[in-house]
């Protein structure tokens, strides 16, 4: 009865899960051969190639390690375990007042790599700054997300304060995250979309993010798309990089931490 009771209150959202077996039935066949070929050919890939020539005009590998305080060797392994903290200075990124210990995103590292760099900084919204992140995150593929909430009090508090977050009901029809991410809701569908799961062995994850959709017709990242459920569950939006967002971001990856990381992803 509950399942039936919050999936008949949220019917009038329009909220987007992720493509599996069983959500193939609410495609046409038309849809579906086009999915199938964008698996093969997936239009993000151009986006990633981009990323690819601005990273590097930009700012390269070995700059991008210094910041990070890692070798060029060690960038996968690093960049699989954002959201993380690091520490910075003005120097590195000038949203920061002082020398300090922050967790940040991907993005958020890119934008204080390139501000040791003396380079324009891009906003986390920019197109520019969407396929560098693309791009850097996409250097991970193949390996686990392996996001650490307990390494330091900061990712501690952050965890909890993302899981608080994602739990609390808010907005117009009272919702949270978890109404549509909860264990007991997850499989229901809403307007023949499948309700994803977000945990381990999950094909929504953060890690199949940076992601085409073909609804949007656009590669879209996953703080970007966490603001989009908000935005249709009537929900106000946390703006990107805050640290509300950033909590969310460690959280939701945290419950899917261990899976393959495949960038770019491909959603319906």
């Amino acid at each position: 009865m509950r399942k039936l009771s919050i999936c008949a209150a949220l019917f009038s959202l329009a909220l987007c899960g992720v493509l599996n077996a069983e959500e193939a039935m609410s495609m046409n066949a038309a849809d579906k051969a086009m999915y199938a070929e964008m698996s093969e050919n997936n239009p993000a890939a151009m986006d990633v190639a981009e990323g690819e020539e601005l990273f590097n005009s930009l700012i390269g590998q070995e700059a991008y390690a210094k910041v990070l305080g890692v070798s060029v060797k060690e960038l996968p392994e690093m960049i699989a375990g954002f959201p993380r903290m690091l520490t910075a200075t003005p120097k590195y990124d000038f949203t920061f007042p002082k020398t300090m210990r922050k967790v940040v995103t991907l993005s958020q590292s890119l934008q204080m790599a390139l501000a040791s760099r003396d380079k324009k900084v891009f906003k986390l919204k920019d197109k520019e700054m969407n396929k560098m992140t693309a791009y850097v995150k996409s250097l991970a593929n193949d390996l686990k997300t392996n996001i650490d909430v307990k390494a330091n009090k900061q990712m501690e508090e952050m965890v909890v304060l993302g899981q608080k977050i994602f739990e609390e009901r808010r907005g117009g029809r009272g919702l949270s995250c978890n109404s549509c991410h909860s264990a007991d809701i997850v499989g229901s569908r809403l307007r023949m979309q499948e309700l994803p799961d977000l945990g381990s062995k999950a094909t929504a994850s953060a890690s199949t993010w940076h992601a085409y959709r073909m609804t949007q017709s656009a590669m879209v990242s996953f703080d970007k798309r966490m603001q989009q459920c908000m935005k249709n569950a009537l929900l106000a939006e946390l703006p990107l990089g805050s640290k509300e967002m950033v909590a969310l971001e460690v959280y939701v990856t945290n419950l899917g931490k261990g899976n393959t990381i495949q960038i770019p992803g491909l959603k319906r």
